[in-house]
């Protein structure tokens, strides 16, 4: 079992889990949010109606970029400042909500609208949650 036993100077809670379980939730995570966020774009864009074949490959090609937009932000953003680390999972966010919101038919300016309004509050419980488990260059100090 890899990481059970806290080592000396570690802080905090040991790693329970093992290397597998963290290789298999590294995949499953993206998969799984993909579909569901690829479900909810197909289910909003048919507005309750019957479900058909190119509804169902909206939903796919939605949750396939999905997961790649997921993994691609999830492999950068920790190379990054705190600051760049928050503004790109807020891009992330925003752009997943507003994309989510225009498929209900609403106007490009009321989705824009209201993706920004989520978008700043992302930003705000991100750029709280990595300034204060970051130092200055992007590094993990708790």
């Amino acid at each position: 079992m890899a990481h059970a036993a806290p080592t000396p100077g570690m802080r905090g809670s040991p790693d329970i889990l093992g290397e597998r379980t963290h290789m298999v939730a590294k995949w499953a995570v993206p998969v799984a949010l993909g579909l569901v966020y690829g479900y909810w774009a197909a289910a909003n864009r048919r507005s309750g109606g019957p479900i058909t074949g190119w509804n169902l490959l909206f939903g796919f090609v939605t949750a396939i970029v999905f997961i790649a937009l997921y993994i691609g932000v999830r492999a950068l953003a920790p190379h990054m400042k705190r600051e760049q680390h928050a503004l790109v999972w807020t891009a992330f966010a925003g752009g997943a909500f507003g994309f989510l919101y225009s498929q209900t038919g609403a106007s490009v300016l009321r989705s824009t609208g209201m993706a920004v309004a989520v978008s700043a509050a992302c930003f705000l419980v991100f750029f709280y949650r990595y300034y204060t488990h970051e130092d200055a260059e992007g590094h993990r100090v708790s």
